[in-house]
């Protein structure tokens, strides 16, 4: 799960507890390594910031959204029930 820390403008990201015991699947990342341990970062982790989009198509969709250019998470949920490369999916809760 990744959420937005509103207050303190960070992220925060954890492994659903049955898909880290299940062992089926590995990390989503070298950076975000499977553990049931909470990550936590400053900006928004490498990782889903590489999933948007950049340039003009960054300027788009953020119109289109009416989202700030600079909203990486509100830009990241944009997306939300759309397929991304992989087997990653965003949804919101």
């Amino acid at each position: 799960m990744l959420t937005e820390d509103v207050v303190g403008k960070g992220y925060r990201f954890s492994y659903d507890r049955e898909y880290v015991l299940d062992g089926k699947f590995g990390a989503i990342s070298k950076t975000l390594p499977l553990s049931e341990s909470e990550y936590y970062s400053d900006t928004l982790f490498p990782f889903f910031a590489n999933l948007l989009p950049e340039g003009m198509n960054r300027s788009v969709v953020c119109r289109a959204n009416k989202i700030d250019e600079d909203d990486d998470f509100g830009l990241l949920c944009a997306f939300s029930g759309l397929d991304f490369i992989g087997s990653l999916t965003v949804s919101k809760i």
